[in-house]
């Protein structure tokens, strides 16, 4: 069963739906303040007419109380029938301007209509296009990232066996313990290097999406065991004690073995590096509802509340001066157990330690 991390990014997703928002919101904050504006230059229009009707009324009733009060009964109601045709024309002009206006109105709403999605079409092809030169250039990277780490790694192979051969061969020299603690070096400088490169390898994928597991049925006690072992040495040669404890058998889950491996090796590897000579490092496993949990306690440094979110992130380090490491095991950790559906978090204080848990999906029962 092989799984890999979705091939569309969530920061795509989460770029797309920011988009789709802001332009929702766009459309309706200009239709708002479109018909905001429409309505005040409605009420402008609508006070100027009221006032010039004001004025022409007040006009007429002055020249009415100073017309001779005999002028004929005729001319009065002339006067009258010209009044009714001027305020019938008066009122076709505006009626006829508000026509106009309406007409201009909906000629703007609907020329908008037209060319909005016209430039927000041009807007996401250029989007897609960069995306696309993106991709290619990922794309081009990875490629390149895989040609020079497998050249690599096969001259770090042919160091590290050249080392071997060394040792092997100095057994009888007369200054065997100097030149074989070279070689120890070289191998170990070797190894190192090989696995900065399965890092940096690892990261390229998980970008680009294409970080492969091969998921099957196993059992994690044997995991645990299998981890610490590999690092007895690690610790031994730093005065640190090593030890598995309370890891319930059996504990099955469907995993990636060496990916889960690599997991736990990342988390003991840096609780040894911050543990000091002497300390402790307990590494246990139990059942915790429909979960398993995972824990590795050392007795180390400790870390910062403030910072038990960022040691998983990429290219973290305890300080700008520390070399020990690129920063990017823990965040390599996280990306592997979410592709397993589990969770990763830190517990820890200064000069108290740190427990980092991880969690796996169990079997049921």
């Amino acid at each position: 069963m092989s799984n890999t991390i979705p091939e569309e990014s969530p920061e795509r997703e989460l770029t797309d739906a920011s988009l789709r928002e802001e332009r929702e919101k766009a459309d309706r904050e200009m239709t708002a303040n479109r018909e905001a504006a429409e309505k005040r230059a409605d009420a402008i229009v609508e006070h100027a007419r009221e006032n010039a009707d004001a004025i022409l009324v007040a006009a007429r009733e002055r020249a009415d109380g100073s017309a001779d009060a005999n002028v004929p009964r005729q001319v009065q109601t002339a006067i009258a029938e010209n009044r009714e045709v001027e305020d019938e024309a008066l009122r076709d002009e505006r009626a006829a301007a508000d026509s106009r206006v309406r007409q201009e109105r909906d000629a703007r709403a609907r020329m908008l209509t037209r060319i909005l999605p016209l430039e927000r079409d041009a807007t996401d092809q250029y989007l897609l296009t960069e995306r696309a030169r993106s991709d290619d250039a990922l794309a081009t990277r990875d490629d390149f990232l895989g040609m020079v780490s497998h050249d690599l790694r096969d001259l770090l192979n042919g160091i590290v066996v050249s080392s071997q051969f060394l040792a092997e061969k100095l057994e009888k020299h007369i200054d065997r313990d100097k030149f074989l603690l070279e070689t120890t070096r070289i191998a170990r400088y070797g190894a190192r290097m090989n696995r900065l490169i399965g890092d940096l390898v690892d990261v390229a994928s998980i970008d680009a999406g294409k970080l492969a597991m091969q998921v099957v049925q196993g059992d994690v006690a044997l995991l645990v065991v299998e981890a610490v072992d590999a690092l007895q040495n690690m610790a031994s040669a730093r005065g640190v004690s090593l030890v598995v404890q309370d890891v319930q058998e059996p504990c099955l889950a469907k995993f990636d073995h060496d990916r889960m491996l690599q997991v736990l090796a990342n988390l003991i590897a840096n609780s040894i590096k911050f543990t000091p000579r002497g300390g402790f490092i307990r590494v246990h496993c139990q059942r915790v509802g429909a979960s398993l949990e995972f824990c590795v306690d050392d007795t180390g440094e400790g870390i910062p509340a403030a910072m038990l979110e960022a040691i998983f992130e990429r290219f973290w380090q305890v300080g700008k001066n520390d070399r020990r490491g690129l920063g990017l095991g823990l965040y390599i950790s996280r990306c592997i157990v979410e592709a397993h559906g589990g969770h990763i978090r830190a517990e820890s204080s200064p000069g108290q330690g740190t427990r980092m848990y991880f969690t796996l999906p169990a079997n049921v029962r």
